[in-house]
């Protein structure tokens, strides 16, 4: 069966990466693309890598433009996806790469966002630990999906193994991460200009204000978390793309080093796009360039009484678009992999 796909916000940098994977999906026809201001003008004009889609030209994002086709992927700034997602109920599938449909706290909605609040959707992470196996039962038959953001799922799939089992003390987490602009769209914006970023590294939402702040709250305390308090710090460094990501939090008294590197291994020894590193290696976000990949390295750090986990990812794959994608796959009863890959691209 050929599924018929209409993506919204195609001209932006998520939506150019949904479409750059879908194009590559046996299953896949995509049909229409959508945007707001670009509207009228070839995709090609905004996505000129997307060679196999030239004949597409980006349509007005509207309802009646989006009703009509197997799947919807909406690729918008958040709050803005709600307005359209009240009006798909007749579209079988429905994924939206925004926040709007992440949270399931209106209060965390309302202090980190603001906004109408509106019901949160299967939450598209399928290796995520929760209190009942992993996140991917959930997203089976899913008719309704919330893909992730980039920097709550690295974090989120770091530490998440070693709360499920108890190893590590989640009311005492410290996040930096190091982020590449792509993660913050493509609208114009003077800090995100190239002659802002080259030679530099800039902290910014300092001291608890990001708003993938509760959205990994809300993850750990689904993979068994009594209390979450995490120091959030992400760093824009000048790269287009990726996260490197490293998380420490305080280790659980009695545990041995075999106890908590085990916690990694049974969580994550049989998953595909989720991969632990031998033990004294660790990711560069070079080796997941291009990839649905998540690398993880693990140290354990008696001295401080803390365990560090680095994780690289690439943020518009496995970050956004291919969390996206494979999610859509496992809602569909499709192989969970289709046009998803683990290897990078180099140099």
């Amino acid at each position: 069966m050929t599924y018929t796909v209409a993506v919204s916000g195609a001209s932006g940098y998520a939506g150019g990466e949904i479409l750059r994977l879908l194009a590559g999906h046996p299953d896949i026809e995509i049909r229409t693309v959508t945007a707001h201001s670009n509207a009228g003008q070839p995709l090609i004009q905004h996505q000129p890598h997307l060679r196999s889609l030239a004949h597409l030209t980006l349509q007005d994002t509207t309802p009646e433009v989006l009703a009509g086709h197997d799947i919807v992927f909406l690729a918008l700034p958040h709050g803005q996806s709600g307005q359209y997602t009240d009006a798909l109920g007749d579209v079988p599938l429905v994924i939206d790469a925004g926040a709007d449909h992440r949270l399931t706290s209106s209060a965390s909605w309302d202090a980190f966002y603001g906004g109408h609040f509106h019901e949160p959707w299967a939450y598209g992470v399928p290796e995520l630990i929760t209190g009942d196996g992993k996140q991917r039962e959930h997203l089976r038959t899913a008719k309704r999906i919330a893909a992730p953001g980039c920097n709550a799922s690295t974090v989120s799939l770091s530490l998440a193994p070693g709360v499920a089992a108890g190893v590590i003390d989640a009311s005492d987490i410290v996040s930096v991460l190091a982020v590449g602009p792509s993660g913050a769209g493509k609208s114009l914006k003077p800090h995100l200009l190239g002659s802002e970023l080259l030679g530099t590294a800039n902290p910014y939402a300092v001291g608890g204000t990001h708003r993938h702040i509760p959205e990994i709250q809300q993850a750990l305390l689904a993979a068994g978390a009594d209390d979450v308090r995490i120091s959030f710090t992400p760093v824009l460094v000048p790269m287009a793309r990726g996260i490197l990501a490293t998380s420490t939090a305080r280790i659980t008294p009695g545990v041995t080093d075999e106890q908590i590197r085990a916690a990694w291994e049974d969580a994550y020894g049989d998953e595909t796009f989720v991969q632990l590193l031998p033990a004294g290696a660790f990711p560069r976000t070079a080796d997941v360039l291009g990839a649905n990949t998540a690398l993880i390295g693990l140290a354990i750090d008696r001295a401080a009484g803390r365990v560090t986990v680095v994780t690289a990812v690439d943020n518009l794959v496995k970050g956004t678009a291919g969390a996206a994608i494979q999610s859509m796959n496992l809602a569909l009863g499709l192989p969970e992999d289709r046009a998803l890959t683990v290897n990078g691209v180099a140099p």
